[in-house]
């Protein structure tokens, strides 16, 4: 307890106000909400560690619930589209995360280094953590499961966090410890229950790896007209193994991971730039309003044009996943 509440104080320090700050530190964030939010915020959340020290949070894939806090991290495998709301935090406590972006090369490393992880979690919800609304969370046949977890923090991955923020306080510390640092907590990651599944990502040639090649090719073209035959060429696959694939690790098919990039872009286009909605729809590759203005309110539960008034008028951290 007495780590978590130092952890916290070091957090909170370095994130004085609401908001999701950068840190001097590559690839590690801290994100700070004082209330708990309303809404359910969409973003695309990218390949990370999520190390929470105070508060609670609950994460949305498609149909799945996750929910994890101080005595549970969450790990994002691949880029996902998803929604979440922090649900425990208070002006005095508030909720206060630490992300770790993940480099894939560094991953791939520790995978070659270390040896295999430990096996993954037996099949369905992983370990008591996931709450699914209408889905147990795997695939058919898909024994690595989604492409995110919730498992238990240990003791070793809260001083490698500690460690890894005190560091903000001596510049002169970080060329040589900060890297050492980010890796310990990695490797904490890669030996935990569910570790095989963030090592997936690593191994050349995966069935894991050639659905990352498509989700790299959807995030760099969203906008463009999606041929299933052309993403799975690019993922090396067959297109009815890209589907199943595929939807094992997100929830979603192609199409419906590329609705979702278009549409968070589009919401972006118009509270953050002010376009029009027919130029957000068309930006992001709608060729028809009516089409774009359905998606829109199916996704976000009111008009494009309605939707962005509202958000405008609310802080920008109540917003982020």
């Amino acid at each position: 307890m007495q780590d978590t509440e130092a952890l916290s104080a070091m957090l909170s320090r370095h994130a004085p106000r609401e908001g999701v700050w950068p840190t001097a530190l590559p690839r590690l964030w801290i994100i700070r909400l004082d209330a708990p939010g309303g809404e359910l915020a969409h973003a695309v959340q990218p390949a990370s560690l999520c190390l929470i020290s105070q508060g609670a949070k609950e994460v949305r894939l498609g149909e799945e619930r996750y929910v994890y806090d101080a005595a549970r991290f969450m790990v994002f495998t691949t880029d996902l589209p998803v929604s979440g709301r922090v649900t425990e935090a208070t002006p005095e406590r508030p909720y206060l995360c630490l992300r770790l972006d993940f480099d894939p090369e560094e991953v791939a490393e520790l995978v070659a280094r270390s040896g295999p992880p430990r096996a993954p979690a037996a099949s369905g919800a992983p370990v008591a953590t996931v709450a699914p609304v209408a889905s147990t969370g795997n695939a058919e046949g898909d024994d690595l499961g989604r492409g995110l977890f919730v498992s238990a923090v240990t003791a070793e991955m809260r001083d490698a966090s500690a460690r890894l923020m005190r560091l903000l306080d001596h510049p002169e510390d970080q060329a040589a410890l900060a890297a050492m640092a980010m890796r310990e907590l990695v490797y904490r990651v890669l030996r935990s229950e569910q570790g095989e599944r963030l090592a997936q990502v690593a191994r050349a040639d995966s069935q894991t790896q050639r659905v990352h090649r498509a989700i790299r090719w959807l995030k760099a073209h969203y906008a463009q007209p999606l041929r299933i035959e052309s993403l799975a060429k690019e993922a090396h696959m067959s297109a009815s193994s890209l589907h199943h694939h595929f939807r094992a690790l997100t929830s979603m098919s192609p199409l419906q991971y590329q609705k979702q990039l278009r549409l968070q872009e589009a919401r972006r286009l118009l509270i953050a730039e002010g376009l029009e909605v027919a130029r957000a729809g068309h930006a992001v590759g709608y060729e028809s309003p009516s089409q774009f203005s359905r998606e829109y309110s199916r996704l976000y539960g009111a008009p494009p044009s309605r939707d962005a008034a509202k958000r405008r008028d609310t802080p920008a951290s109540r917003f982020t996943a």
